[in-house]
């Protein structure tokens, strides 16, 4: 298969640069925001597109995710004042579960002008050989990792440039964001402030959409979710 780059070289143009963060987002929260902006800036990306997926090909049988329409409307809601970051549905259109390599295949091919990098956490590194046709995202898009608090990753484990043609896989230095989807949902349960986790205008169908999943006894407001996916 052959890259956006290479797509975009034959056509003349430079490929706008695009970074790939996908999760749950259930719900998205200011960790998030900041991080993708932090990311942005550090690899100096064009955008970063939030990508919320449907189903955790580890979690197949989760029932604590609120609708994806709810998610992703919450998301774009969040993201109304960040020009750079963008919360994207591809995946709903995809066959579930949803998997890393199907997405990035689907976006090379209906986005030749773009290329893309795909964005995870250490946690996600760590176990990045259990990802489906995961050799085949190394030998194809840039993976740029952020730090996840007790998940170490050795710089000098990382594959280089050099490695069987592999595009370069980077540890960013981020800082670490002290907030998480599961709390955000605990505290709607518990009638708890959620000032300084979600985005001011948010808070409030923040609170509406979990508190009536509650009611409905979905579990979404206090399971937790995995961040991230295969």
């Amino acid at each position: 298969m052959k890259t956006n780059n290479t797509l975009s070289a034959a056509a003349g143009t430079t490929p706008a640069a695009i970074g790939i963060f996908g999760g749950s987002f259930n719900p998205i929260h200011l960790g998030h925001i900041a991080l993708a902006k932090e990311m942005r800036r550090q690899l100096h990306l064009d955008e970063v597109w939030l990508m919320v997926t449907p189903l955790n090909p580890f979690k197949a049988k989760a029932t604590n995710l609120l609708p994806d329409s709810q998610r992703l409307a919450l998301a774009r809601e969040a993201l109304r004042n960040e020009p750079h970051i963008h919360a994207r549905d591809d995946e709903f259109r995809m066959l579930k579960p949803s998997y890393t390599w199907q997405t990035l295949q689907t976006l090379t091919k209906e986005h030749p002008d773009k290329q893309f990098t795909l964005i995870i956490g250490a946690d996600n590194w760590l176990a990045f050989d259990r990802w489906r046709n995961y050799q085949d995202i190394l030998s194809h898009y840039p993976v740029a990792i952020y730090p996840r608090q007790g998940y170490p990753v050795d710089p000098a484990t990382l594959p280089t440039p050099g490695d069987s043609g592999y595009p370069r896989v980077t540890l960013v230095d981020t800082r670490l964001y002290p907030v998480s989807s599961t709390q955000i949902r605990e505290r709607v349960a518990r009638r708890q402030s959620l000032l300084g986790l979600v985005p001011r205008h948010i808070i409030r169908k923040v609170r509406a959409l979990y508190r009536a999943a509650n009611r409905r006894g979905d579990g979404s407001a206090v399971n937790s979710q995995p961040a991230g996916k295969a």
